[in-house]
């Protein structure tokens, strides 16, 4: 026993040695204060024992935890949305896998100081919209409030019912000179962070659990499950289960990966401003049923955007109408419009005294020194320092970026003063301090780069509830305090240490179900995303299979008349171009109006136009084309998806960025990459068929793919078969309609004989047992169509049900023996071409109907989609 008690201890001390020269040779590349080291020099015991856990999982392990956090990442589709940017707008999140550690005992006084912030931020708050006590005794000057643009006039005295009026807010930390925490900046309007930094706990746990064996960390949930309860009691006094909305400016945001984290997190629904309307003094939902009165709004949309009759007129963003809503106390609004002044960064320059005057106290955080140039003595003092002090404009909302005196040559330093002199009261300094480094894993080697910390607050009663963490963003580029994500800032797990094991008594809160929540609630505008969701999947599924069926032609490679392509492969050309609405593609022009194309066409090489229809993403119709819109359409509505669904979504992303990058005019590998994306395509739906729930939302998505298989099947047999063609050609137009159909095989199968039109009619049309049937098809739509709502006379069909019951009904009332009959003269069959043309014409009427009954126009969703309703009808 002794001899094992020995060699433990051994073997502690020989890990504790190897970690050390891992520290040493770290310690050599720090040139600032480290949150490694504290002020005696010395490592943090915190810090050694996570060294000690590195050293144990080794440089080359971590290298590769650290590929599977960027693959589990991926995977979760956690993005940052990139302004400007010249690349794809969607950056990939970006996780160190060394985490930031504050130990409790510090942490305690760091919760003191950031709640008598927020304590004192929400009396400024309140103050600037109310007896703005602070600007008649001189403590704020007056022009920091009225000339800036965070400051709404329109918000003037509108109070909300909770004790607190700053109900979310998050302020960026990071270490001084002195080795104390100093806060850098306050976040008021829309706090963001927080989704990423619980995702970024969700994903170190999984892939390094390694590190939370020997490590007491304090837990993220509280603060969420503080944020739940907060929210509720915003709600009116008569509901015990508030509607709540989370409103989101749209896909295009910087953070709208974490709108849709959070909303699915905390079980809300995501909005944006055209889901939403105001009528008779209160804000609803626009759901497809009826309208749902909202309680609570969780806006993630800055202020100015929020009510374009009161605000910005030019905002498609907000609500029309909104204020004044909030004005008679029918809803609620996380954070309320107008706290935007608070983010002004020349307030900073007067929290000292505002601290004194309304808490009767002096601050316990210190901040970054700030002089606003508004006022003589300080501008004077900011122009005699100026090369060690950086610029920002009192307005952060104009664009201004900060500029470092210190890197100014003369002539540049000189300009700046200029500028400054200009309009003194529009800029602020602050001292350019050394803040601290910390660990960071970078291209395989630890090194220490400067970080700040993200802090996230929720009004709890009177009080404030801190999260025990937040988010850490450390410089993507070393020895410069460049921390943005816009900027390429790297993301860190923040962890608050303890030395022993913390016991949690979270207060578990039933909510009772309200009607919306049973109902699942489906906006219009997320109705009509669904429904396209469907149409773009099956339409890309069904040119991907008429290609391949093409493709699979051409490499037979079977001539009759020199260069010339067979008849029936010409045939199939031109109705790829009808079924993609290409022209003129393999069409050509047309003769007048005597329905004959122009025959002379010889197709010696369509190679390069069928690339094009596969790789071109800017051409509409092609492959690439729809498989970009289709992603486009899925972000739209990404709160719908399940962990697989995500990953599947992203193997479509890789197909497509596959597709565009394609350059050969090797059929086979152009076949493979077809192949890949079906399969991938094929995986996306079967997922969605198996686990979305049996509401609204999946029916639409259900009557997209039917609405598009039906009208593409039209499309092709009316483009190969309204004309009789030799006998030989003909049977080869049949067997590719029903390969392309997947029906060949059941064909065969049935009707044991040779193919005849007569019996191909009979089983593409009338056949009720195949999915790829009309009559099949037909009838699953009208099932689906009479599971939708109907808000007018419930017993009666819709008119979209009623397109769907007459072109069932047409379709069983057909003689296949009059629909083969051809004009003589002509070869043409038009009692063929006048059942399809009518089905074709109900079935789009069925998507007009769905769009005037459920769908919210108020912005275009689609309008830049060619669509198959749109197809020339002319003879081909």
């Amino acid at each position: 026993m002794q001899y094992y008690k020995s060699a433990m201890i051994q073997n502690k001390k020989m890990i504790q040695d190897i970690s050390l020269g891992l520290l040493n040779t770290y310690k050599k590349t720090i040139n600032s204060y480290d949150e490694v080291i504290d002020q005696n020099g010395q490592v943090k015991p915190y810090w050694q024992a996570l060294f000690n856990t590195l050293e144990s999982i080794g440089i080359e392990e971590l290298e590769l935890r650290n590929q599977e956090i960027i693959k589990k990442l991926k995977e979760n589709g956690v993005t940052y949305n990139v302004y400007g940017s010249n690349k794809e707008s969607n950056r990939a999140w970006k996780l160190d896998p060394i985490p930031f550690l504050i130990h409790e005992s510090e942490w305690k006084s760091i919760e003191k100081g950031l709640k008598q912030r927020a304590h004192l931020l929400d009396l400024i708050l309140k103050d600037i919209y109310g007896p703005q006590l602070l600007i008649k005794n001189a403590i704020i000057p007056v022009e920091l409030v009225f000339d800036n643009s965070g400051f709404l006039l329109p918000c003037f005295d509108i109070k909300q019912k909770h004790n607190k009026q700053l109900l979310n807010y998050a302020v960026d930390l990071a270490r001084g000179p002195d080795g104390k925490m100093w806060l850098l900046d306050n976040r008021a309007q829309s706090p963001s962070g927080s989704g990423y930094a619980l995702e970024n706990r969700i994903v170190m746990s999984k892939v390094l659990p390694e590190l939370n064996k020997k490590t007491y960390r304090a837990r993220l949930s509280p603060y969420f499950s503080k944020l739940q309860e907060t929210v509720d009691s915003l709600g009116s006094n008569t509901n015990e289960n508030p509607n709540v909305v989370f409103l989101t400016p749209g896909a295009g945001n910087e953070t709208y990966f974490e709108h849709v984290y959070l909303s699915s997190h905390l079980g809300y629904t995501l909005v944006q401003g055209n889901d939403l309307l105001v009528r008779d003094g209160f804000v609803w939902l626009k759901s497809i049923d009826r309208l749902e009165r909202v309680d609570v709004i969780i806006k993630r949309l800055d202020d100015e955007w929020c009510d374009p009759l009161e605000l910005r007129r030019d905002s498609l963003l907000g609500i029309p109408g909104l204020l004044q809503v909030l004005r008679l106390g029918n809803v609620a609004i996380m954070n309320p419009i107008g706290t935007s002044v608070l983010e002004n960064y020349g307030l900073m320059a007067f929290m000292q005294n505002a601290c004194k005057f309304l808490l009767n106290e002096p601050l316990l955080m210190s901040s970054v020194a700030t002089w606003w140039c508004g006022q003589e003595k300080e501008l004077n003092f900011v122009l005699e320092n100026l090369p060690r002090l950086i610029i920002k404009k009192t307005n952060r909302k104009q664009g201004f970026k900060s500029i470092y005196a210190r890197l100014l040559n003369p002539d540049q330093l000189e300009d700046l003063k200029k500028m400054v002199l200009k309009n003194p009261k529009d800029y602020v300094a602050q001292e350019e301090v050394s803040l601290s480094t910390t660990p960071s894993f970078i291209n395989g080697v630890i090194e220490p780069r400067y970080a700040a910390m993200r802090c996230f607050m929720v009004a709890d009663g009177n009080d404030y509830k801190l999260m025990q963490g937040g988010l850490t963003r450390s410089s993507a580029v070393k020895d410069k305090f460049e921390i943005s994500n816009q900027l390429g800032g790297i993301s860190k797990d923040t962890w608050i240490i303890s030395d022993s094991p913390l016991e949690y008594q979270e207060k578990a809160i039933e909510r009772k179900n309200s009607n919306n929540q049973l109902n699942n609630s489906l906006t219009s505008r997320n109705a009509e995303n669904l429904f396209w969701v469907g149409r773009l999947s099956e339409r890309t599924m069904s040119l991907r299979s008429f290609l391949k069926i093409i493709l699979n032609r051409l490499n037979e490679n079977v001539t009759k008349q020199g260069d010339r392509q067979p008849d029936f492969f010409i045939v199939l050309l031109k109705s790829l171009t009808h079924l993609t609405q290409t022209y003129p593609g393999f069409v050509g022009q047309i003769e007048g109006d005597n329905d004959n194309f122009d025959t002379e066409i010889i197709f010696e090489n369509p190679i390069s136009e069928l690339l094009n229809l596969i790789n071109d993403h800017n051409k509409i119709g092609s492959v690439s084309y729809n498989v970009q819109s289709l992603l486009n359409t899925i972000n739209q509505v990404s709160e719908k998806w399940n962990h697989d669904t995500r990953r599947i979504i992203n193997l479509v992303e890789d197909s497509f960025y596959e597709l565009k990058v394609t350059n050969t005019t090797n059929l086979n590998q152009v076949t493979h990459t077809l192949d890949k994306l079906h399969i991938r395509l094929f995986s996306f739906y079967g997922n969605i068929f198996e686990t979305l729930p049996r509401d609204n939302g999946f029916y639409l998505l259900e009557i997209g793919k039917n609405v598009e298989r039906i009208l593409s099947l039209i499309s092709v047999f009316r483009s190969t078969l309204n004309f009789k063609k030799e006998d030989e050609e003909e049977a080869v137009l049949m067997e590719a309609i029903l390969e392309n159909h997947h029906l060949l095989a059941q064909y065969r199968n049935i009707y044991k004989s040779h193919l005849s039109l007569k019996s191909v009619i009979n089983m593409i049309f009338l056949e009720k047992n195949l999915p790829y049937t009309l009559s099949y098809l037909l009838d699953r739509l009208s099932y689906l169509l009479s599971k939708l709502p109907k808000t007018n006379e419930p017993q009666r069909l819709s008119i979209a049900e009623k397109s769907a019951l007459e072109a069932s009904t047409f379709i069983q009332l057909i003689d296949a023996e009059s629909l083969i009959q051809i004009d003589e003269k002509t070869q043409f069959r038009p009692e063929l071409d006048k059942t399809l043309s009518t089905v074709f014409e109900l079935i789009s009427n069925v998507s007009n109907n769905l769009a005037s009954l459920y769908f919210n126009h108020s912005v275009m969703q689609h309008s830049v989609l060619e669509s198959l309703e749109k197809i020339n009808t002319d003879e081909i």
